[in-house]
């Protein structure tokens, strides 16, 4: 018997599976590890401000935050146990449950994407609008990804289907920015500061802006909540008082945001951020930062949207689109218990 549980915790060693219900606790405070899908990304700009302002510090929890592109690949390291929470696209959790997998958002960043369709130079003049993403190669961050969920939704509207254009992973950055310029892709997705950094330049032109809620209910008919901290249900569960700490701090940051300007967030952002010029950084926040809701708090039309969407163009979701509990995929408890605390 002890043969067969060493070979078993071997196992699970090598695979680096790990029960992220187990959080340690160093000098009395929990010590939780969150994976976000780009900490450069303004959409997530959150997560590491909330670091800097020393609010997950003052609300006594210790938390390491790791980077990551992929929000794919975010999603993967949270099912497998290596952290205990994801900053990322509130769209996994619905995903994921068409997976039989319980993941929950329990801090609602944003009601819309953040997202921008930019078009190469090259062919801006002749892709004008979405009809003409036919044929082309776009740019995604990784297939699964939210970039291709709402790739799909975009191009699906012009009666479009994966068929009728080739899907290209493009990664962030100076990755997808390299790709654009060498005839990678011909148009892709991604957020501020790539945007600001090649629209500035002239090396692309945006095609579909879904930094504001009229674009956004524009683009996909209606709002699409997007960055969130999400978490594994058997975490939340097992670690309520650790959740609502966490929950405390995000919820300090919204707030902090909607009363400081960008310059004011720019300054408390890590230096290496701004690498493209700190004016530059400054308008990629500016452009971008109204995306931020202020509370914490889920949207349901918005939840519904997004199921909406995906239970059209997600091959997961699709066939148990009627089967998926909305009312699993997020929490609005422990918001609403922050909001009701006095502010520090």
């Amino acid at each position: 018997m002890t043969i067969v549980v060493v070979a078993v915790a071997a196992l699970l060693l090598a695979t680096g599976c790990r029960d992220s219900r187990h959080i340690p606790i160093v000098n009395g405070r929990p010590q939780i590890t969150i994976m976000v899908g780009g900490l450069e990304k303004v959409i997530y700009l959150p997560a590491m401000l909330t670091k800097q302002l020393g609010y997950f510090d003052s609300n006594d929890v210790d938390v390491k935050l790791l980077g990551e592109q992929s929000g794919a690949n975010a999603e993967t390291a949270l099912l497998t146990g290596d952290v205990q929470g994801v900053v990322g696209f509130y769209d996994h959790t619905i995903d994921l449950q068409a997976k039989d997998q319980c993941i929950r958002s329990v801090v609602q960043l944003a009601d819309v994407p953040g997202e921008v369709e930019l078009v190469s130079k090259q062919d801006a003049a002749t892709i004008t609008s979405t009809a003409g993403l036919r044929g082309k190669n776009l740019g995604v961050t990784s297939f699964g990804s939210s970039t291709d969920f709402l790739t799909q939704a975009l191009t699906g509207q012009q009666g479009m289907t994966t068929a009728d254009y080739t899907r290209v992973k493009a990664g962030a950055g100076q990755t997808f920015i390299a790709g654009m310029n060498h005839n990678g892709i011909d148009a892709g997705m991604t957020t501020d500061p790539t945007v600001a950094q090649m629209v500035n330049s002239g090396e692309a032109e945006i095609l579909v802006d879904m930094r504001t809620e009229a674009g956004t209910r524009a683009a996909l008919g209606g709002l699409y909540p997007a960055s969130s901290l999400y978490m594994s249900c058997a975490t939340i569960d097992a670690h309520p008082d650790t959740v609502r700490k966490l929950a405390a701090a995000f919820v300090q940051t919204l707030q902090w945001i909607k009363t400081h300007t960008p310059e004011e967030i720019a300054a408390k952002m890590p230096s290496q951020y701004a690498s493209g010029g700190k004016d530059l950084y400054i308008q990629s926040i500016r452009d971008s930062i109204g995306m931020f809701n202020g509370d914490g708090l889920m949207k349901p039309e918005g939840a519904q949207n997004v199921l909406d969407i995906l239970g059209k163009y997600s091959t997961n979701v699709r066939p148990v689109r009627d089967r998926i509990d909305l009312s699993k995929t997020y929490t609005t408890q422990f918001v609403e218990e922050a909001l009701r605390a006095p502010r520090q």
